[in-house]
This record gives C-alpha cells, structure tokens and sequence, in this order.
C-alpha cells in the first residue's frame, strides 16, 4: 500500500514549473540535489540564488520520522506547541528501547513489558495529533521509511541521523533534532544553510565479494569523519545505475559517518524495481511520468567539476572489500591489508562475534547473500568459529526470509536473531561478559563503532565490514582472513575455498509479512487523553527554559575542558540511559560521563571550583546550578558528531551550562544547540584551545551587540590573577539569535500560536 499518496501527486505536480523557476534564475544546470532542494522551498517558486555553504533557507519538508527514543522528547516539545493536529504526515517507530539478549520473541515481550509507559504514551500521542504508529517489532525506522513512505525527489527529516537511509531512494532526508522536527510538525518552515555539494562517481560494477557497503567505507576513508560537514553527496555514474535500491540505501545510510547533511542518487530502474516490489507501483508510475527531473541535468553528469563543489572517482572493478575501525568509522582498511595492520597496531586477530543487519545493511539482498556463505558452512563441512547474529530490518524482511528458508540456513550455523529493532548498533545488547572490559574483537555490518558503542566495553575493538564479509570472517574467527584468497581448513582437514556470495535483489516470490505493525492514528484525536505521571521516573513534561537576561555572561565556571573525540554517545549516552530519553532531570545525569578531561585524562571525574574536590561531571554542574552559577564546556574538533540526539543539547542546558566553546561542530549538534537556546562558538585561533586552564572563570562579552557574522569576545580569568582575552566565531543568523534571546525556539512557536 502506497501511504500518503494525495501529497506524493501534490509534490510531483509542482516540481517541473519550480525545477525549471530555479534553472532559469541560476542560469545553468542543475544537479539532482538542486532540483529536490529549490522545489522544496518553503515560499514556493525560487526568487533568490543561494550561495553555497552560506545562505541559510526555509524550506518545506513533506513528512517527518521519529524513532520511540528521540521521539519522545520531539512530541513532548509538540505538545507545548498548542497545535491539535501534525501539519505535515509524521510516524513515529519504536526500534529503540529493546534489548538484545536472548532472541527475538524473548527480548521483544521483556521490552513490552519493560517500556509499557513510553509505548502508551507514543500510541496515545500519535493518535491524538495524528501521527503513524509503528509498534515494537516492527523494524527499525530507516528500513521501515525506506519500504512505506520513501519517494524519489521528496523531502524528508527526521530525528535520527540515518534518516539520510532514504536517499537510497532519491530522497532528501536529512537527520535532525527533535525541535526541528517540532518545527516541521507545527506548520512553520524548516531552516537549513545551503549545502555545498559533493560528487561521487562510480565507474565499473560491483562483483565478487565487494558491496555497495564497500564503497562508503571508501568514501569514508577518503573524507574521514568530518569531510562531508555541511555537504550533500551525490552519486552518479554506471556503477550507480547497476546497483541495486538498497545497496544505494545502505551507502546513504552511513554517509552520516562522514558528517554528510545527506546523499542522494538519481531516480533509476533499480528504485522502481524496489517501489514496485514494496507494493507502490502508483508512485513508480508517478515517478516515471517526471523522471527527467528526478536525476541530474544531463550536462551535470558529463562535466561534473562544473557543477560540484568537490568530485570523486571510484572504479567499483577495482574496489576491494574493506573492513573500517577500530573505535572510528572512518579508518579504512582493505581486507588484503589488514593482516599487516593489525600486526601493526596490535588488535586483536581472534573474532568472538559476527552482527549483521541493522538500518544499514538488512535488507532482502544483504541477507540472502550472507545466507548464501552461511550455507557453505555445512556444504564444506566448516565450522563457523564465532559468535553470529542476525538483527533483521523490518516484519517485512523477517517473515520474507523466514519463508525463503534463510532463517534456517543461519540456524544451522548456530546464529542467534534479534528482534526487528536496534539492538547491538546502539549498545542495546546486554552481551554476556561485556562488564569484565576484556580486549576483543567483534565484526559488524553496521554504522558506528565508537568505543564503548555496541556493548559498554571500552576495550571491544569493532570493525564495520559489509554482511557478506562479517559473515565470512565469522566463520573464519579471524580478522585477517581474506576470504577472496585464503583457504579454511575444515573438519575433515580439507583445504576449502568459501564461493563467493550469491543471492537476489529481491524476493522472487515477492515480499509477504502477516502484521507489519502498524497502527493508523484516530480519524478524530481530540477525546485522546495523553497522560503523563508526575511521578514517573521515564516521562517528564518540559519546562520552558529561562530566556536571555538581556547582559554579558559573566563569572562563568569551566565545566570540562574535553579532549579528542566527543561524539554525541559521550555527551548523552544511549544503551541502559536509553531508558530516560522522556525525561529530561534523570537523563541529565549521564551529561558528558563520556567525555575525557583534558586535565586528568580521565572520564566523568571533573575538579568543583567551589569545594576543590574531583566528581561526576553531572553533580558537579548541578552543584554550579545550584549555586546559580553558570559554566561553560570547551571542546576539540567535530565535536558532537555522531548520532542526533537533541539530549546532548538539552541536558548541558537543563543543568545550566551556557556556553559550548570549540574548535568545530558537527552539523547537527550545532543546530540543536541553537535550537535549545544555548551559545555555541569556535575558537577564531583554534590554538586559543591551549590557553584554557582547569580553574577559569569565564566571562562572554559582546553579547548586547549579538549579530550575525561579529565575533564575539571571551575571557578566560585564571586563577593566579592573569587573564587571556579570545575572539570567537559563530554562525548564527538572525533567526536564531532571536531563539537564543528567547530562551529556545520553542518558546518562539508558543507565543506564535497563543497569538
């Protein structure tokens, strides 16, 4: 079934008179990532040619994703907005509060118990303000979006960071914080600054053992994490054309990993094969009564320097498989050297469990073909030396492969399977032995590896390799093995070679699933009561926080100063914190436990400038707090990268942080700052970093004069009575100084309703 089809015909009979507005005022060719942006602008046909990088634009996204742990947050923030139903169709999915431990029945009806009050809650507000329901079990959000409402040439945005999976089906879907997605869900314009634009050729074809999952773990190598930072990448070439939909979903998917806004490809067969395959051939007829304008400009793709800000070249039939880690999805590794990198890094060689799925890499194709080495296992008389698991993307999938019998070929290997949902990818696995922090080496087809990310062991060195390689390097149990050269040995002692994978890009007998899960909202919503307990530890309803005093920022205290690395897992922890993302006071309680003190190199232990002693991070700021003083977080390079979580925001401003002073932000995690009303800034000198000492009292001037564009000035008062005096940068524009004057933006959208 096709959902939302009204808005898909309304999207596609716009779309040629504004591609064609925003061509004539650009005066040259567009790409696909021009054509889906300048047809989605918030004031209709373009009247301005935006500058790259630079000018900040309102746009008009046509639906909106929540997963069950940002969601929470996102819908508590919607229901201050005064609005009785969503403006635009929005879902929310609950993959994330499950824990893998036992299989999939077990784990899904502890979760239900377990989660009962979030879930009734998500239910009872989707159907209240009229929002899709997924229930638990019935996938995670990426897969679930890509196989119901993904469209070529749509605009999404959702409170996740691979809500980018999308543009595997030539969408802009792009991850952001759940005020933004409140933003979208009220009816107002979502803002985004232009992005410059990165393409990506890909000449050849895939064969053998190397996957789409091969080419972004070689985009990632090639731009690291922070690379693609404020760009969309956008694929093109006859490697493109002869991949299939969701091996494009998959290198979409972790283009978050190189701080990619998003990535899109060009509307082609493969997608209509998908979209018809997933039950909507309304939309592929849809699509192909307009697919000129559903890919790049001809002239684009023949000169492609001209029209992208920065362009690569990959020949897929000289791509190898790559395995990218430890602890840094970016760190890539071909699997003919890796045998020579772990020596020389000295990682641990031995593979005590194999994970495939996830958003990323769960779809038909990517587990029939790990189910096509997984047969070998018997057929050679091999014995899979590790641990292996199974963490199907959607109802969907799992009943299809159930039926097809790929289920029982994983059985037979000894494979456990996890339920439709997160799990393992985002610490939700509660891995026997995890709490003894032994060193050891896992392989996944995942998207993050990030110390600590999968199962809380900080000494668990994880690799991200496609399914097909973690499957064979399972059976293996050894990270060096080179399944396109090297032999096994098996139980008979025979010298065996694995074939290289097999399977279809989809299911031949189409797909078939009995309950995907779905729970359509209430025709009329305002009877539904929506109830929130005051004395629940998991749901809070938000406070408005407090707006701008109207002054400087003055007697500031030093919080941390964070050195290297701080993702978004080390500001706001998921795995067991997961459990009070609707709560915004206890969640709070895991702020920047992650993160590593520049001055003592340790985590969570950070020197009170009011006692003197050394404590948690979180108590101590409390401590500020409650004194009624203000503090400040310094940090180094890409700091909040990772997953989108706006907790990571709204904690730091909760407990009375003020300031976020770094080298660089990711994209997201800047936003969300903004949007909670806090001041985020960059070293003007990034080398200004090394003036900062463990006692400072920090005073932020300029702030009466706050405007776009003009730095602002910081003093750093140390504690022998000398002083350093910094300029800072910022990018905030006019519109959100005003959200920082007033405490956050959604305290913006309260007065616009009351009024």
């Amino acid at each position: 079934m096709a959902f939302d089809i009204e808005m898909i015909k309304k999207v596609y009979a716009s779309m040629p008179a504004r591609i064609e507005a925003a061509r004539k005022l650009v005066n040259k060719p567009l790409t696909l990532t021009e054509k889906i942006l300048y047809s989605h602008l918030w004031d209709g046909n373009a009247t301005t040619a935006f500058e790259r990088g630079k000018s900040y634009v309102d746009f008009a996204p046509d639906r909106v994703a929540m997963q069950d742990a940002t969601a929470q947050m996102a819908l508590l923030q919607f229901m201050q907005a005064g609005r009785p139903k969503v403006a635009v169709p929005s879902t929310v999915h609950c993959d994330h509060l499950i824990t893998a431990q036992v299989g999939s029945a077990q784990d899904l009806n502890v979760a239900e118990v377990t989660n009962k009050e979030v879930y009734d809650f998500l239910s009872s507000v989707s159907n209240k303000y009229g929002l899709g329901f997924w229930k638990p079990g019935a996938g995670i959000i990426h897969q679930v979006v890509l196989e119901n409402y993904a469209f070529p040439g749509g605009m999404m945005i959702g409170t996740d960071s691979h809500t980018v999976n999308a543009g595997g089906l030539g969408m802009i879907a792009i991850g952001v914080g759940g005020a933004d997605a409140c933003d979208v869900m009220a009816g107002l314009p979502w803002e985004l600054k232009f992005p410059k634009l990165i393409g990506v050729k890909l000449t050849g074809k895939l064969s053998g053992w190397t996957a789409p999952k091969d080419v972004i773990l070689k985009v990632a190598g090639i731009l690291t994490v922070k690379g693609g930072t404020g760009c969309i990448v956008e694929y093109f070439g006859e490697g493109v054309t002869s991949m299939s939909c969701t091996g494009k979903g998959t290198i979409a998917n972790m283009g978050a990993e190189i701080g990619a806004t998003t990535s899109t490809f060009g509307y082609d067969e493969s997608m209509e094969r998908y979209l018809r395959s997933t039950d909507r051939a309304e939309v592929a007829d849809l699509a192909n009564g307009i697919k000129q304008h559903l890919t790049a400009d001809p002239e684009v793709y023949a000169n492609p320097e001209l029209y992208f800000d920065q362009v690569i070249e990959i020949n897929l039939d000289e791509l190898e498989p790559h395995l990218n880690g430890p602890f840094t999805p970016d760190l890539a590794t071909p699997i003919s050297k890796m045998k020579e990198e772990a020596a020389k890094h000295g990682w641990p060689t031995k593979i005590e469990v194999g994970l495939i799925g996830s958003c990323t890499n769960s779809s038909y194709e990517d587990i029939s073909r790990a189910a096509s080495l997984a047969k070998q296992v018997a057929d050679k008389d091999l014995k899979t030396k590790a641990e292996f698991t199974i963490t199907p993307g959607s109802e969907q999938v799992r009943y299809t492969i159930e039926r097809d019998g790929f289920l029982e070929t994983f059985d037979k290997i000894g494979a456990k399977v996890f339920a439709n949902a997160c799990g393992p990818c985002i610490g939700m696995w509660a891995r026997v032995g995890a709490e003894k922090a032994e060193k050891n080496t896992i392989v996944h087809s995942f998207n993050r590896n990030f110390a600590k990310r999968a199962d809380g062991n900080p000494n668990t060195f994880a690799f991200v390799g496609s399914p097909e390689l973690v499957t064979a390097l399972a059976i293996a149990g050894d990270l060096t093995f080179n399944p396109t050269t090297d032999f096994l040995t098996n139980e008979k002692g025979e010298k065996v070679k694995l074939d290289a994978p097999s399977g279809d890009e989809l299911p031949v007998k189409g797909f078939a699933v009995e309950d995907a899960g779905y729970q359509a909202p209430a025709a009329d919503g305002s009877g539904v009561e929506v109830a929130v307990s005051p004395t629940s530890d998991r749901l809070q309803i938000l406070a408005p926080f407090a707006a701008w005093e109207g002054t400087n920022l003055t007697g500031l205290k030093l919080l941390i100063k964070a050195k290297g690395k701080c993702t978004t897992d080390h500001i706001s922890m998921a795995g067991p914190w997961l459990k009070f993302r609707g709560h915004l006071d206890n969640i709070s309680n895991n702020m920047l436990i992650g993160a590593v003190n520049f001055f003592n190199d340790k985590t969570d232990n950070v020197k009170n400038q009011l006692t003197g002693e050394y404590g948690p991070v979180p108590a101590t700021q409390r401590a500020y707090k409650a004194a009624g003083i203000g503090s400040i977080v310094v940090g180094d390079e890409n700091y909040g990268e990772g997953s989108s979580r706006e907790h990571a925001a709204m904690e730091p401003r909760h407990l009375g942080v003020r300031v976020v002073l770094v080298k660089s932000f990711a994209r997201i995690h800047e936003t969300n700052l903004k949007k909670q009303g806090m001041l985020g800034v960059t070293f003007a000198n990034p080398a200004d970093y090394d003036k900062i000492q463990e006692d400072d009292t920090v005073d932020v001037l300029g702030l009466t004069e706050f405007a776009p564009s003009k730095q602002l000035t910081i003093v750093f008062n140390h504690k022998d009575g000398s002083k350093d005096e910094i300029l800072v940068n910022h990018t905030y524009n006019e519109q959100q100084i005003e959200w920082f004057k007033a405490g956050g933006a959604l305290n913006i959208i309260r007065k616009q309703v009351a009024n």
